[in-house]
C-alpha cells in the first residue's frame, strides 16, 4: 500500500496519510464479502492516491522552485514492496509528475507491481482497452524523456566522481561527466538560498552552475553513502544534521540528470548510518 500511495504522490507523510485512512476504511469493510483483500486494499489506496494527486497538482504548480519527490532509505527493502525497482527511481518520478494522476496510477501499478491489465482496469473504473491505452502513453512519455540507465556499480562511480569534481569546482571535468542536456534539478522549496529557482540545462551552464558554488557550499560538510530509492546517493551533514542529498540519473552519455535535495523537512525519511566518504 505504501510502495502504491508513494509512487503516485512523491512524498512519505502524504503516502502515509492514504495508507493509515485505507486501512482504517478497511477495518470497517465487511470483510466477508470481499474475495481478496489486498486487491481491495489496492484499489482503495490507489483511488484515494489519485483523488489527492488531483488536488495536489495546483499545488505543486505554485511551489517554489523544482518540485522533486521525497527521498525514501531504501537500504532495507530496494524495490520498496514492489516488483521491479524502476518507476522508483527519482529520475522516473520527476516525469511521472508530468502525468495525470490516473496514467500515473496505471503506470506504478504495471510496471511496479506487475498488475494485469484487466486488474488495472477494475482498479481505475475504466475499460481494459483504455487501460492498455494509458500505460501505453505513459510508457512513451518515460522512455522519450530518458535514454537507458547506466548499472547501479557505474551509477555510484559517476556520482562519487562528480562530488569530488563539483567539491574541486573543476569545470573541465565536471563538462566531460555531463550529457549534452544534462538537466540539474534543485528543490530549496522556496526556503534554501542556494536551490536554483528553475532547472539548470545544458552542458556548460550546469558545469557553471555547479562550480560556482564550490568554494563554500562544502565547506564544514561531511559526506555520507545512502541508498535512496534503489540507488546509490551521497548525504551532505552539516554538524551531524542533514543538509542536502545528491543523485544523479546517467546513460552511455554521461550524467543526464542531478537531482540536489535540499529542503530539510524533506530529508527526513533518509538514514545517516551508512558509510562516510570523508
Amino acid at each position: 500500500m505504501f510502495g502504491i500511495a508513494y509512487r503516485v504522490l512523491g512524498s512519505t507523510a502524504e503516502a502515509e496519510d492514504i495508507v493509515q485512512d485505507a486501512w482504517m476504511r478497511w477495518q470497517a469493510t465487511d470483510r466477508s464479502v470481499v474475495d481478496n483483500p489486498s486487491t481491495r486494499l489496492a484499489t482503495t489506496t490507489t483511488r484515494m492516491c489519485i483523488n489527492f494527486a488531483q488536488s495536489a497538482q495546483s499545488r505543486r504548480e505554485t511551489y517554489l522552485g523544482s518540485w522533486l519527490s521525497e527521498p525514501v532509505d531504501t537500504s532495507t527493502d530496494p524495490m520498496l514492496g514492489a516488483e521491479r525497482a524502476e518507476a522508483l527511481k527519482l529520475a522516473v518520478l520527476i516525469l511521472l509528475e508530468k502525468l495525470p494522476p490516473t496514467e500515473r496510477a496505471a503506470y506504478v501499478l504495471r510496471e511496479a507491481f506487475d498488475y494485469s491489465y484487466r486488474q488495472i482496469a477494475e482498479i481505475l473504473q475504466i475499460e481494459e482497452a483504455n487501460a492498455r491505452q494509458i500505460i501505453t502513453r505513459a510508457r512513451k512519455h518515460v522512455t522519450e524523456e530518458r535514454r537507458i540507465p547506466v548499472s547501479a556499480d557505474e551509477q555510484r562511480r559517476l556520482l562519487e566522481t562528480f562530488i569530488a569534481a563539483a567539491q574541486k569546482g573543476d569545470l573541465a571535468a565536471l563538462e566531460g561527466l555531463f550529457a549534452e542536456e544534462v538537466v540539474s534539478f534543485s528543490d530549496g522549496g522556496g526556503i534554501v538560498r542556494s536551490a536554483a529557482r528553475v532547472p539548470v540545462i545544458g552542458r556548460e551552464r550546469v558545469a557553471k552552475f555547479v562550480a560556482a558554488f564550490a568554494s563554500h557550499f562544502w565547506t564544514g560538510i561531511t559526506l555520507t553513502w545512502v541508498e535512496t530509492n534503489g540507488q546509490a546517493s551521497v548525504l551532505l551533514l552539516r554538524q551531524g544534521a542533514p543538509s542536502a542529498l545528491a543523485t544523479i540519473d546517467a546513460s552511455a552519455q554521461g550524467i543526464d540528470r542531478i537531482m540536489w535535495m535540499l529542503r530539510p523537512s524533506k530529508l527526513a525519511a533518509v538514514s545517516t548510518v551508512k558509510q562516510t566518504i570523508r
